[in-house]
């Protein structure tokens, strides 16, 4: 499919908040050759299948496979689930992070209503080669729904950026400003091309991650727009811990922020006690939760703190169901819900 050439925003599109219908939700399935999850491939699959179960009870899930054999291996692991809200397309994918390889799906009140950004991937700044396969994902996902395809023309991972669907968008200098992303921008360059393609006026700067975060910093582990003006930002009590500045620095930006002239409403979330696993520090984080139309899915890790995160998760989603689920082996892949979904908006036709 020929790549359209005027800017989004400009033919009236826009990014959704999470919040807003979804017609289905994408993830990509891991491989066991893959490298997210060293010698813990099968230890990881049942957190996998909970995801899905979850998913299924609030809309249609789609599934990037590699091919016959690789959906055969999904089909058993999800075995016993509903398969009539279940699909499968042979989009093969390096690693399963469909947040930051996926389609970044725009929608406008024209036809046609749905479109894709296909931004580029170089696998969180080179770290991690091969990224070939995941870097055509986008492109590939709108050739099989039949959609209109815009190159974005800059690395960006979606993980990188949190909407509000309605101007607002946050972000963080240490992983879109690092140089292994995109060197020969400025920062003023960069936010044009976010306005151009998200439709987006408002864009906040929070500073950088934690410790254990190889994104250099994704804003879907620190900060997340749970409305137009309010958002759950992870902060560290403990002082001693590394994390402790960064968080802090990230909510003085927040309460500095403004709408429309209006103050943003700043939920704190806790986080987990310190994880460690083979001498690395993981970066787990409540944050990383993900919105479906009916239920909300939030890593939880077998900590004190998981219970009052998800009840202040609940109270920002009132009308969804929110599933906890142990993200104990997850984690390990260094991501956990946010970072293996990706929306695809309803659009009504």
């Amino acid at each position: 499919m020929a790549h359209a050439r005027e800017t989004p925003a400009a033919q009236g599109y826009r990014m959704p908040a999470e919040w807003e219908p979804h017609a289905a939700t994408w993830l990509s399935w891991p491989r066991r050759e893959g490298i997210s999850f060293p010698r813990s491939y099968d230890h990881v699959l049942p957190t996998f299948r909970e995801m899905v179960a979850a998913l299924l009870t609030s809309e249609p899930v789609c599934i990037n496979v590699s091919n016959g054999a690789h959906e055969a291996e999904t089909r058993a692991v999800l075995d016993g689930l509903p398969q009539e809200n279940l699909t499968f397309y042979t989009i093969p994918t390096n690693e399963p992070w469909c947040r930051d390889h996926g389609p970044i799906f725009l929608t406008r009140n024209d036809e046609p209503r749905l479109a894709v950004i296909d931004w580029g991937h170089n696998a969180w700044g080179g770290k991690y080669p091969p990224f070939d396969l995941d870097d055509v994902v986008p492109t590939r996902v709108a050739e099989t729904l039949g959609l209109p395809v815009y190159d974005g023309g800059i690395i960006l991972e979606g993980g990188a950026i949190d909407v509000n669907g309605s101007g607002a968008l946050l972000t963080t200098e240490s992983c879109l400003l690092n140089e292994n992303r995109n060197p020969h921008l400025t920062r003023e360059e960069i936010e044009q091309r976010l306005r151009d393609f998200l439709g987006v006026r408002d864009i906040f700067w929070l500073s950088r991650g934690t410790e254990g975060d190889d994104t250099d910093g994704h804003i879907d582990n620190l900060a997340r727009f749970v409305g137009d003006r309010t958002v759950l930002a992870v902060v560290e009590q403990d002082r001693d811990d590394p994390n402790y500045a960064p968080l802090h620095e990230n909510l003085a930006r927040l309460r500095e922020t403004r709408i429309d002239g209006e103050p943003l409403e700043i939920v704190q979330l806790p986080t987990p006690a310190k994880m460690e696993r083979e001498d690395l520090r993981l970066p787990a984080s409540y944050a990383n939760f993900y919105i479906a139309n009916s239920v909300v899915l939030v890593p939880t890790f077998d900590d004190p703190n998981d219970e009052p995160a998800v009840a202040l998760i609940e109270r920002a989603f009132p009308d969804r169901r929110v599933a906890p689920i142990d993200c104990r082996e997850l984690i390990w892949g260094l991501g956990a819900f946010h970072c293996l979904t990706q929306q695809q908006p309803a659009v009504s036709l």
